[in-house]
């Protein structure tokens, strides 16, 4: 009978409409529960739910403070959108992160906000950021993961020349804790997405919601796969569900779902306001009895 690894289970913390203590609250709670293994933000630098002129915090920089006060989780941003910060920067970024955290980092990455989210769209006008089309995010993407990738492993300065990036005498030191590198995480449902995810991920991350799609994304997933001659299996599979305070048990069944489904990195969205000892509630009333079953 082969071997079915446990489910893992984490936290998101969404750092917005929210205060940094409240997040800060949680994380530092959260590192006492073993059963929470690691612990989300993340990348939007406006709301794109509630008051649209109320506070959200930068991904990265919060990471990085939540790093240094916690010593257990594993941590990371879900996901950063490579349409934000030149992947160069963003593996200096991440590089510093693993260092501060001794190596507990869980590198998250996509193609950024879809194209049809006027909230989530509006954030690229109002930082004087460029907005291209899915193919050019998609095809960028696969260039960053690459460059990334090499500025974390390789011991001298390199060229590079791709589409939509180039790099002269690139190089990254100090390098991560993790070696050879920090697990990247690839989040996204297009199946041109996941054919990046084929080729780079760790992990691939999907929104819970609709577990039928999420089956046949995942199946689509082990197709490209074969096709290039990988390990389906080499690919943790991970879905973000999102937490119900007021009826846990859908949240429960959510859990059952997704794990029966093959989902074996759990990461539970909490909604702001958090309750008093929200990470302890939601290792008694979701984790520990959805282990139970």
């Amino acid at each position: 009978m082969p071997y079915t690894p446990r489910p893992r289970f984490g936290i998101m913390t969404a750092p917005s409409q929210v205060d940094y203590h409240d997040v800060l609250r949680v994380w530092r709670e959260a590192d006492t529960i073993p059963e929470i293994e690691h612990a989300w933000l993340f990348d939007h630098l406006m709301p794109i739910g509630g008051d649209p002129g109320g506070p959200a915090y930068e991904g990265w920089t919060l990471l990085s403070a939540l790093a240094a006060h916690t010593r257990r989780l594993r941590l990371g941003v879900l996901v950063t959108s490579n349409r934000f910060r030149p992947p160069a920067m963003l593996a200096k970024i991440a590089t510093t992160v693993d260092i501060v955290s001794g190596g507990r980092l869980d590198f998250g990455i996509g193609v950024g906000s879809r194209p049809g989210h006027p909230l989530a769209r509006r954030e690229y006008e109002a930082h004087g950021l460029p907005f291209h089309d899915s193919a050019h995010a998609v095809g960028s993407l696969a260039e960053a993961c690459t460059v990334i990738r090499r500025l974390w492993t390789e011991e001298e300065p390199f060229d590079f020349n791709g589409t939509h990036l180039r790099l002269t005498g690139a190089f990254g030191n100090p390098k991560p804790v993790q070696r050879p590198h920090p697990p990247i995480l690839i989040g996204g449902r297009s199946s041109s997405t996941l054919r990046v995810v084929a080729e780079h991920a760790d992990l691939w991350n999907i929104p819970g919601g609709d577990i039928d799609d999420a089956v046949r994304r995942s199946a689509l997933l082990d197709r490209y796969c074969a096709e290039i001659g990988r390990d389906p299996a080499a690919i943790i599979r991970s879905i973000h569900l999102p937490v119900s305070y007021e009826q846990p048990g859908a949240t429960r069944d959510a859990i059952g779902e997704a794990v029966d489904a093959g989902f074996r990195h759990i990461v539970l969205g909490l909604a702001p306001p958090y309750p008093a000892a929200v990470a302890r509630w939601v290792t008694d009333e979701l984790i520990g009895a959805s282990v139970a079953v």
